[in-house]
């Protein structure tokens, strides 16, 4: 066994030493973080549900009634009529056959591909996907195949060197670092032409893109597209799901070994998410305030000079390069008062370090204001510091 104590210094040395923020507040746009009260452009939760009064209420209520967990696992005794009416109206607002609750997106993605894909798979993925998606891949004995960011053409040429073999491709819709966006149409038209299963894990973009919030694939859905998405970003509560054909779903239910062997998650919590499914549907106001917002700070950090990428979604990467100078920047806005964490390899390529800022509906012009002025100043700071 590896040195720990030798392996830990070095991550150090490299900057790569990860550490926890203690929260001790609600998750809000002002969190108590380490016993202090910052900015934070750190969350995921989009639309701010996560604080929402009658979300609260609501899971209140279905605690108090049908008390704190579910006691088993779904195929036991822990598949309870709340989570099958979340499965209905996640399924009827998606415009699918059915869908099917997980604990978490990584329980989904490993349950999902793990069903599908075995030792004679091929599964052909986008090389900046979620680490659930390559994990799955790997954990089902599959042969894993990746293409370069958003390369369509790269991965026709895999398709194409893999005719008559089974396979699958699996892709996430909106990038959780870049704030990239799939290429839905093109990857469906592949997987039309070589007959082979699409997954998208839409968990950044389901809530908050498209005109009604269904996600990177609203424009193009399409009945064989299988969807991956989270009810713990802009939903602001916890778990998952997998949506797409009943053939599907009920294969899961049969095979998927991270569905079968966990406890299925509170009914509290899935009325929780019943409420906020309402709640995106008839409050639209909430999504277009996010993009709203997202404009605005692309706007002031193009005038600032700021190194931001073409990503229009919530995810606004601002790329500094080496680990130290992107950690340096995060404690500079840290001392602002400002939450933006540094992400480093290996969850960006290496020298692809950033600071990854996330907006929030609830963010005001203000804090915008706020985070593009101690940015244009400690990325500059700190990119003079490392030349």
């Amino acid at each position: 066994m590896k040195n720990l104590a030798a392996a830990l210094e070095e991550l150090q040395e490299d900057h790569q030493w990860r550490s926890r923020n203690l929260l001790s507040s609600a998750q809000q746009i002002e969190p108590v973080i380490n016993g202090h009260k910052v900015l934070s452009f750190c969350s995921n939760d989009y639309l701010g549900l996560a604080c929402e009064p009658r979300i609260v209420e609501r899971y209140v209520e279905a605690a108090k009634t049908f008390g704190v967990g579910s006691g088993a696992s779904h195929l036991i005794t822990g598949h309870h009529a709340c989570h099958h009416a979340l499965e209905e109206e996640l399924a009827e607002f998606l415009g699918c056959e059915r869908t099917l609750l997980f604990s978490t997106g990584y329980m989904a993605n490993l349950g999902l591909v793990g069903a599908l894909a075995g030792r004679t798979t091929t599964v052909f993925e986008d090389r900046l996907n979620h680490a659930s998606l390559i994990d799955a891949a790997l954990l089902a004995r599959a042969q894993l195949k990746r293409y370069d960011h958003l390369a369509v053409d790269a991965l026709h040429r895999q398709l194409r060197a893999s005719v008559g073999k089974d396979g699958l491709i699996a892709t996430d819709g909106v990038f959780s670092m870049d704030g990239t966006v799939a290429p839905i149409e093109a990857l469906q038209k592949l997987s039309d032409s070589f007959n082979v299963p699409l997954i998208v894990d839409d968990a950044h973009g389901i809530g908050v893109l498209g005109e009604e919030g269904k996600g990177c694939t609203e424009s193009c859905r399409r009945d064989d597209t299988i969807l991956v998405g989270t009810l713990g970003k802009a939903f602001g509560v916890f778990g998952a799901f997998v949506a797409g054909p009943g053939d599907i779903i009920e294969w899961c239910v049969q095979r998927a070994r991270s569905y079968i062997y966990t406890t299925a998650l509170p009914p509290s919590v899935a009325e929780a998410a019943r409420t906020a499914l309402a709640l995106i549907r008839e409050e639209p106001g909430r999504r277009a305030q996010l993009l709203e917002q997202v404009a605005y700070f692309r706007q002031c950090a193009r005038e600032a000079g700021l190194p931001v990428t073409s990503s229009k979604t919530p995810i606004q990467p601002v790329i500094l390069g080496a680990s130290k100078t992107a950690l340096e920047a995060s404690q500079g806005l840290l001392e602002d008062g400002i939450l933006v964490q540094a992400i480093r390899e290996p969850t960006v390529p290496k020298h692809q370090a950033r600071l990854r800022v996330t907006l929030c509906a609830t963010h005001t012009r203000e804090h915008i204001d706020r985070l593009i002025e101690s940015l244009a100043r400690n990325c500059t700071r700190t990119g003079e510091d490392s030349s």
